[in-house]
């Protein structure tokens, strides 16, 4: 009997010398647990204080509007502003004041062939940027001429070829039967840019390239040399030198196909076309005139 009472004491005596132990240790850990949090912080590393880089993926890409703004001379209640079409031609635009016309800024377009396939040459209204979304280019034909890939919700149009003259952007967005890498290597070639004194792109094509002259139509629409005033999503003007306008006179495909209702009007040998409010068509159709150098 003792033996059996002497287990159980043994028992006893162990398990309250770990309760002793444990009560102990506590008193030794309050104090320290309480020097501990009562030195202060640690200073930040320099290297925490340091602003973090850019992430390279993330950094914006800026482009200038692929426009040209030249300065209004005032006449009157109207402006006047000297311009130079895309083949060489030059002429005056006078305008109402309150058309503000030269403060939209132009843009030159022309079309042509290509070993006989019709092709478009538009300077984007939002430059470089609108046809590089910042990405890398397919390939180069030329130093001032690159392929990029087909653009999202761009229908039947294919990849873009993009020519650099000067400050200007032309980009030629292939479509159908697109062109091979020999064609597009002769239009990098034979398609030449040169930009005036005021600030004009002119264009010329030779070998394989024939460019549209004024008074031509492809596919329902002019064709020829075409100065562009404003665009993106507001208020257009088309300025179209037409030979026999009354006669050969068709709407832009870029005015009329802006979803907004458009008007045109001869003035002269030029088709003045625009698109827009109301009140903005009605000054720009009885307003602007156009005379040919």
């Amino acid at each position: 009997m003792a033996d059996q009472f002497d287990v159980i004491e043994a028992g006893e005596r162990g398990r309250r010398r770990w309760v002793g132990l444990v009560v102990v240790l506590a008193l030794l850990l309050v104090p320290l647990v309480g020097l501990l949090v009562s030195r202060d912080p640690e200073p930040e590393t320099a290297s925490a204080n340091r602003t973090p880089a850019p992430i390279r993926s993330l950094t914006t890409v800026k482009s200038a509007p692929n426009l040209l703004t030249v300065p209004a001379r005032r006449k009157g209640g109207d402006e006047v502003i000297q311009v130079v079409f895309p083949d060489g031609a030059r002429a005056e635009v006078r305008y109402p004041a309150g058309l503000g016309l030269a403060g939209m800024g132009s843009r030159p377009f022309r079309a042509g062939w290509v070993d006989g396939m019709f092709r478009q040459f538009v300077a984007p209204y939002g430059g470089e940027v609108e046809i590089t979304r910042g990405g890398r280019a397919l390939r180069n034909y030329a130093p001032h001429v690159t392929l990029w890939p087909r653009q999202a919700g761009s229908g039947l149009y294919g990849q873009v070829l993009l020519f650099a003259f000067g400050p200007w952007r032309l980009a030629m967005y292939d479509r159908g039967q697109g062109l091979t890498f020999e064609q597009r290597t002769a239009l990098a070639e034979n398609l030449r840019g040169r930009v005036t004194k005021d600030g004009y792109l002119v264009l010329t094509g030779r070998g394989a390239v024939r460019l549209g002259e004024p008074g031509e139509h492809a596919q329902g629409e002019p064709i020829g040399p075409q100065l562009w005033f404003g665009g993106a999503t507001g208020e257009m003007v088309a300025l179209v030198p037409t030979p026999g306008c009354e006669r050969q006179a068709r709407m832009p495909g870029v005015v009329e196909g802006r979803g907004r209702r458009a008007e045109m009007v001869c003035r002269g040998d030029v088709l003045v076309a625009a698109t827009g409010p109301a009140s903005f068509r009605t000054k720009a159709i009885s307003g602007i005139r156009v005379t040919m150098k």
